[in-house]
Order: structure tokens, then sequence, then C-alpha cells
């Protein structure tokens, strides 16, 4: 059952706000407020369009997402009655309800999220899910485009979860090259690159590298860089002490220095001019941190990289499937096949898109040096264009010579 705009949302004048991912995922809000759009556009970048077609999502912001008594899956995270399956908080444990309809994903379908959510839970992950079912690979990777001796080419660049691909791109961008996208990047079968531009996270190692940058961000926020740096500083010092409380201390210097970070649009970061968004795929690099110092190309086998990206995908796309699992626990009989099916067709994808480009794979030490990285993997992804160019002239006929 979905609630009707409450009495606060007509007095707050509801909007309708569509955002469009390059053609291939349509997504419509509606009854939001500005900071409803503004909770949605924070996650997906700056794509609002007009959809000239259905939206294959709906997000639909109301004041409560439903009133009857709920059974609970996870003790305060989840829950469901007759009005359907809820997450019931979201980041940061803001405590607000979002319907997740688990068996409808991949088709079109509606999301019933309360105003208080931070954030609408999964949404990226909806997004995939729907992508894939048009024949579109979502792959958590990074891609712009750069200038080479043959005219421009389009980089992917891939790997684990905080393996380089931001580094890369930052050291890349710095070069002159184009961001096409950062953390998702949307393969398409004729063989282009589309990008998301969410904001970039970005750590303080990685800024301290690169001054420019910092000293571009205003102000305010290198204050609160800054202060974050010395918070951590000062819990590292306690935590080494003898000091009474200095074990508590240690359990949460780890979590205190990860708050020292910046989140940025790249539009902002890199400047509206340096906006591709698109790309064709050219050359695939995948970047592995090592325990050695060195940062050096090396080959890459036949399959390697679309096999090693598929488990990567699958670890993305973990923390859906755990609360997918509530859902079905919730309602057994709602299985959706598309969700079940999901890592077979990214298998599938993957070997077709990635296992005749160009590839090589890049290893470097963790934390790493920004720009010897960056130059490492441009020059890797030059070498392995021109070595699948050589190779192709090679298998070529001569001709009929006599």
């Amino acid at each position: 059952m979905i609630p009707a705009p409450s009495s606060r949302s007509a007095l707050t004048s509801p909007l309708v706000q569509d955002f469009d991912l390059h053609g291939v995922v349509g997504v419509r809000v509606v009854d939001g407020t500005p900071q409803d759009i503004a909770t949605v556009r924070r996650q997906l970048g700056p794509i609002d369009a007009t959809l000239e077609r259905d939206p294959d999502i709906t997000i639909r912001f109301v004041d409560s997402a439903t009133s009857r008594p709920m059974t609970l899956v996870g003790v305060g995270e989840s829950g469901f009655n007759d009005d359907g399956f809820f997450l019931l908080q979201g980041r940061g444990g803001v405590r607000a309800r979002v319907s997740l309809p688990f068996d409808q994903f991949g088709s079109s379908v509606e999301i019933v999220c309360e105003r208080r959510m931070p954030a609408v839970p999964h949404l990226l992950a909806i997004i995939n899910l729907t992508a894939l079912t048009k024949g579109v690979l979502p792959l958590h990777a990074t891609a712009f485009t750069t200038a080479s001796a043959a005219g421009s080419i389009g980089v992917l660049v891939a790997g684990w979860s905080k393996g380089g691909k931001t580094e890369t791109l930052l050291a890349c961008m710095s070069e002159g090259a184009r961001y096409v996208g950062d953390e998702w990047v949307f393969l398409t079968p004729d063989g282009r690159m589309h990008g998301l531009p969410e904001p970039i996270r970005l750590w303080s190692w990685q800024l301290e590298q690169m001054p420019a940058l910092l000293g571009a961000r205003p102000a305010r926020d290198r204050r609160r860089l800054a202060a974050w740096k010395n918070i951590g500083r000062v819990a590292e010092r306690t935590a080494r002490s003898g000091l009474p409380g200095a074990g508590i201390v240690r359990r949460a210097a780890p979590m205190l220095g990860r708050q020292a970070y910046l989140q940025v649009p790249p539009a902002d970061l890199f400047g509206p001019d340096s906006m591709a968004l698109h790309g064709d795929l050219d050359a695939v690099v995948l970047v592995v941190s090592h325990d050695a110092p060195e940062t050096v190309a090396q080959p890459v086998e036949p399959g390697e990289i679309a096999r090693r990206m598929s488990a990567s995908l699958e670890e993305e796309r973990a923390p859906f499937m755990t609360h997918y699992r509530h859902f079905l626990y919730a309602f057994p009989d709602r299985v959706n096949p598309i969700i079940e099916s999901a890592g077979e067709l990214e298998g599938k994808l993957l070997a077709s898109l990635l296992d005749d480009r160009p590839a090589a794979k890049v290893a470097h030490p963790h934390p790493c040096d920004i720009g010897l990285l960056g130059r490492t993997v441009l020059t890797a992804a030059r070498d392995a264009i021109v070595g699948a160019s050589a190779a192709g002239d090679e298998t070529k006929p001569s001709g009929d010579l006599s």
C-alpha cells in the first residue's frame, strides 16, 4: 500500500525531478521537497533530466512510510508487515523507514522513502541491477580519456575497493586527462564507457601529495580536514600510552582516523571543462596493491581481469544481498530471479566486454606515490594498445602476391 502524500508534503510544495543515467536507467523523484531531491542528487551526481519515457525507478518521499505494526527481522534494522518490507534506519543510524520491494528490482519499481533518510538505501545497487537487465555492465572502476600519439584513448582502471583506482584518476587528471567516471562506470555493448559523476572521497594522505587540489578547496574544508587529522593523531598517541582509558581510545582511533577526508563533486575538483562522462573503451588496466616498495607494470593473463572483477562485483553487492536475505525471510515465496542470476550475467558481460581489450596490470604499494602510479598506468595502457595493434597486424593475411 503506497501512502498518499502527507499534509507536510503539500505545505512544502512537493516536486517531481527526473534523473537519467545516459539513457540506460531513468529515475524519478515524486513528492520530493528540494531537500529530498538534493538527497538523491548527492548520490547520483548532477544527471538531472526530463525523461521522455517511463522511469525505471520511482522514489516517492513521504513523512511516514507505514503506520502498521511490524515483525522485525534484524532488530532495529529491518521489518515487514502487510505494506511490505522496510529498512528501519539509514546512514549514521538515523531512524527512518524505506520500503524496498526486492522482488520487483530489475523491472519498473517504486521505492517509498521517509524524508528523514539521509540517503536512499541501496540506490546504486538497484540502478546497477536495472542496467544489467538491459545488457549494460556496471563496473566498480575508474575511467578517463587521455591523449596519445594516435589521438584520444579511453582507459578503464579496475581493481578491488581501495586498490588505487581513484589515485590513478587524480594523477592522470592532473596531467590533462578528462573525467569519465569514478566508483561506477557503465560499459555498453558498443564498446563505450559512461560515467556517473558521484562525489569523490579524498583522503588526507592523497591530498598531502596533491597540494594544488587541497589549496583549491574552500577554507572550511581545509579546516575540517586539519581538525580530523589532529584528532586522529591525538587518539593514536593516547592509544599508545598507558593512561587510563587508553584501551577504549585504541579501539576508537581507527574510526576517528577515517574521518579525515573530503567529499567533492568531480566538476568542482577538476573543473567543468574536464568532464567527459563518456569515452571509448580502448584499454583496461588492473591496479593491485602489494607488499613490495616498487610500482611496476606486470603481464596480465587472458581473462584475468574479468575473473577478478567478477569477485569484486559480488563484494560490492554484499550489503544489498544481506537485506535481500532479510526480505526472503519475510517473504520466502518472493524470490527475485534477476537478483539470483546477477553474478552469472555479470560474468558473461565481463568476458564479452573485457577479454579482447588491450590490457595490463600495475602493482603498487599502499599508500602509493600517486604521480608515479598514474604515469605507470598511462604507460601500461598505451603500451597495451600498441602491442595489440602490432599483434593484429601480424595476423592479417598478406594478400595475393602472385
